[in-house]
């Protein structure tokens, strides 16, 4: 996990939007990956210094130097894993704003996402059913293929670490079926 992006060639990489509960479930995602012998990645978007995505933003001041870290590990990656909280009923901004770089200041974004395997993971306060809807289009609008079984938690539903192996185990053999990213 404490590995550079020069140093892995990630097939899954687990990005998530939140540094709380969520980064949890994604290091949760991770120790089960590499247990199926899945070769994985966290990003940890919270962490990422990508300044608020806008039209004049980009105008004037062009690609921020923070999506040389992010392009490549999306590049690289032959699946992807988003953990996420429901931020009022939706995707969280962090998100988002990674989406509207990437579309927007990488040199072919739709190889980032086309063809690819994803799953979608949530520790909420509520159930995160609306977000998880909300992420599941906007990745599937982008080319991703997203499997139909999510990881849903919150603070009355413990995680099921046995659904968690299931679906990375349907994650692996989804990412096997697509080769070389």
């Amino acid at each position: 996990m404490g590995q550079t992006p020069e140093e892995t060639h990630p097939m899954l990489l687990i990005c998530t939007a939140s540094n709380g509960h969520n980064l949890q479930l994604a290091q949760t995602l991770l120790s089960v990956a590499e247990d199926l012998n899945i070769d994985a990645k966290i990003l940890d978007l919270t962490t990422i210094d990508l300044p608020l995505f806008t039209p004049a933003r980009e105008k004037k001041k062009g690609r921020p130097a923070a999506l040389d870290l992010v392009e490549p590990l999306f590049a690289e990656a032959r699946g992807l894993a988003i953990c996420s909280p429901e931020y009022n009923g939706s995707i969280p901004p962090v998100f988002t704003n990674t989406l509207a770089w990437v579309s927007r200041k990488t040199s072919d974004f739709r190889r980032l996402f086309n063809g690819k395997p994803a799953m979608l993971a949530t520790h909420s306060g509520g159930h995160g059913q609306k977000m998880l809807m909300a992420i599941r289009v906007q990745l599937s609008h982008l080319g991703c293929t997203v499997i139909g079984h999510d990881i849903a938690t919150n603070k009355d539903k413990p995680l099921n670490r046995e659904s968690v192996r299931s679906v990375l185990m349907l994650m692996g053999q989804m990412i096997e079926q697509t080769g070389p990213a």
